[in-house]
C-alpha cells in the first residue's frame, strides 16, 4: 500500500473513533442555560484570586525586581527566572509600573497606528493602560483610562480593538461599553505622559444600554464596523446574555443593531465574513459562538433577525470557552479552548494537561469534533488567536504557547501539530509535576499580531511581558 494511501485510511480510522464524541444540536442542559456553572466558575475564581490576594500576589512591589528593559535572551532553557523555549524576554513591567493601584491584569489587544507604530491596550481591574511597543521591543506608557467614576474594580475587564476604536467591557455593575478613540494616544506630548484620560469626557462614547452596564466580553467586526456585547447580565433581561451588536459606523453615536439570544449565554465569539469552503455561506456575515455546552454557529448578516446554522458539541465538554478559525481566508477548522475540562479532568484532559479541540467546520450546519493537540505540561488554557499558521495561546500557569498549525488540513485529528516556542509566566510551579498547576493564574491574555513579531503577554499577577520568537 503507498504512504499517502495508507495515511488516508488511517486517518479515516481516526476519525471514525473521534465521531462519536460530536453530538448535533444536543439539548440544553438546565445548569449552563440557568447561568449556575457560569456562577460556579466566576465564584471558583473570585476565591482563588482572593486566597492570593491575601498572600501578596497582587502586590505589585513583589515583582519589582523582575523589572526589564533590557533583552534578556533565553539561554539553556531560561530567560531570567522564567522558562523558555525560542522566546527571548525584551520587556517587563509591573501593573504598578502601567497605572494600575489594583495590580491585577486582564484582557489585552494591540494597534497599529498608520505610520506602522504598535500599541497595546492592556486590560486591569481597574482601568485599561495603553502603551507604545517601541521597535526595540520596549513599552512606552502613555497612559490609561479608568473605569467610570463609581464603578468598582472588576477582574474582568475585556477589550479590543476595532480598526482605531478600543470597545472597553467589564463585569462591573454601570461599567457600561467605552469607546476610545486610540489615535487619541498619538497627541499626547512627552511631558504629559503618562496621561489618564476622563472616562467619559475623553471617550468618543459610551453605550449604556446593557442590563446593569455589564458585559463579560467583547468582539469586534473590524470589515464592518461594529462591536458585540457577548454574556452581559442578567441572563433574564431579553438578551440573555448573547450576542448585542452594536453599530459603530458613527463612534460618537453607537447604536444597538440588534441582539441574537436564542441559545442563550455566550461566553465569547468570533465574528468574520465567511469566505469559504461551504458555497452556501459565502459572503455572509457568520458568528462563531462559545457557549459554556455548545458550539452555536450563527448567521447575523441581518443584526435584527440573526438565526442559528448550527450547536454541536462533544463528549467531555466542562466550559466551551473561547476559539478562533485556524484561517480567516479558507475558514475550513475551528480551535476551541474548554476552560474547565482540565480542572474537572473530563475526558482527554483527565491528566490535567491543557487541551485544544479541532472541530472541522467545512460543513456549517454538521461541524464536527476531528481531533485534539494535547500539551506536554499541566495547566489550563484560556485563550488562543491564530496568524500565519500559527496559534498564540494563553495558557494561565503555563504561560503563552505557540503552535504551528499549519498540518491540520492534511491532519485534522491534531497529530502533526507542534510546539514551536513558550514563555512560561508562572516560575512558581516549575517544580511540580509536569510543570504546572492546574489552576487560574498566571497569563490571562497575549497579543501575537503585530507585524513586528513582538508578543505582549498580560499576566494577573505580575504585570506586562514583551517577548520575540527566535526560532527558524
Amino acid at each position: 500500500m503507498e504512504i499517502n494511501a495508507a495515511f488516508a485510511v488511517l486517518l479515516a480510522m481516526a476519525n471514525t473513533a473521534l465521531s462519536f464524541r460530536t453530538f448535533q444540536n444536543p439539548n440544553p442542559r438546565p445548569e449552563y442555560t440557568s447561568g449556575q456553572v457560569h456562577n460556579d466558575l466566576m465564584s471558583l475564581k473570585m476565591g482563588r484570586y482572593a486566597m492570593r490576594q491575601q498572600a501578596g500576589e497582587y502586590a505589585s512591589a513583589m515583582y519589582s525586581n523582575s523589572t526589564v528593559s533590557e533583552r534578556v535572551p533565553c539561554v539553556n532553557g531560561y530567560a531570567n527566572e522564567f522558562q523558555c523555549s525560542n522566546f527571548d524576554l525584551l520587556y517587563f513591567a509591573t501593573h504598578a509600573d502601567l497605572g494600575s493601584a489594583e495590580g491585577r491584569g486582564s484582557s489585552s489587544w494591540g494597534w497599529t497606528a498608520k505610520d506602522g507604530r504598535e500599541y497595546i491596550a492592556i486590560g486591569q481591574a481597574d482601568g485599561a493602560a495603553f502603551a507604545e511597543v517601541t521597535p526595540e521591543g520596549k513599552l512606552d506608557y502613555i497612559g490609561r483610562l479608568p473605569q467610570p467614576d463609581g464603578v468598582e474594580p472588576s477582574a474582568w475587564r475585556e477589550l479590543r480593538v476595532m480598526n482605531d476604536l478600543a470597545v472597553i467591557g467589564s463585569e462591573a455593575e454601570g461599567h457600561h461599553v467605552q469607546i476610545f478613540d486610540m489615535k487619541k494616544l498619538l497627541e499626547v506630548a512627552e511631558g504629559e505622559k503618562p496621561k489618564t484620560f476622563h472616562p467619559l469626557d475623553d471617550i468618543e462614547s459610551l453605550f449604556d444600554q446593557l442590563p446593569l452596564g455589564r458585559t463579560h466580553n467583547i468582539v469586534v467586526n473590524s470589515e464592518l464596523n461594529y462591536a458585540v456585547s457577548v454574556g452581559s447580565q442578567p441572563r433574564s433581561s431579553r438578551f440573555k446574555g448573547g450576542l448585542v451588536f452594536i453599530d459603530l459606523e458613527d463612534p460618537k453615536n453607537p447604536v444597538l443593531a440588534g441582539y441574537q439570544a436564542d441559545d442563550g449565554y455566550i461566553h465569547d465569539a468570533q465574528c468574520i465574513i465567511y469566505k469559504g469552503p461551504d458555497a452556501r455561506y459565502v459572503g455572509e456575515d457568520v458568528c462563531y459562538g462559545f457557549n459554556e455546552d455548545t458550539l452555536t454557529i450563527y448567521n447575523v448578516t441581518n443584526k435584527a433577525n440573526g438565526t442559528i446554522i448550527s450547536r454541536m458539541s462533544y463528549e467531555g465538554a466542562a466550559y466551551i470557552h473561547q476559539g478562533w478559525v485556524t484561517d480567516t481566508e479558507n475558514q475550513e477548522y475551528l480551535l476551541v479552548d474548554d476552560e474547565y475540562d482540565e480542572w474537572d479532568h473530563t475526558t482527554f484532559s483527565s491528566d490535567g494537561h491543557a487541551i485544544t479541540y479541532i472541530i472541522d467546520i467545512r460543513d456549517l450546519e454538521n461541524p464536527t469534533l476531528s481531533g485534539h493537540y494535547k500539551s506536554a505540561v499541566r495547566g489550563i488554557d484560556h485563550t488562543q488567536y491564530t496568524k500565519d499558521g500559527l496559534v498564540y495561546q494563553s495558557n494561565y500557569g503555563t504561560g503563552l504557547r505557540v503552535l504551528d498549525i499549519t498540518s491540520i488540513p492534511l491532519d485534522p485529528t491534531g497529530g502533526g501539530v507542534k510546539e514551536i516556542g513558550f514563555f512560561d509566566i508562572y516560575p512558581e510551579d516549575d517544580d511540580l509535576e509536569d510543570g504546572g498547576v492546574v489552576d487560574f493564574l498566571g497569563t490571562w491574555s497575549s497579543y501575537g499580531l503585530f507585524a513586528s513579531g513582538h508578543v505582549v503577554i498580560n499576566t494577573i499577577e505580575r504585570g506586562a511581558f514583551v517577548v520575540k520568537y527566535t526560532g527558524s
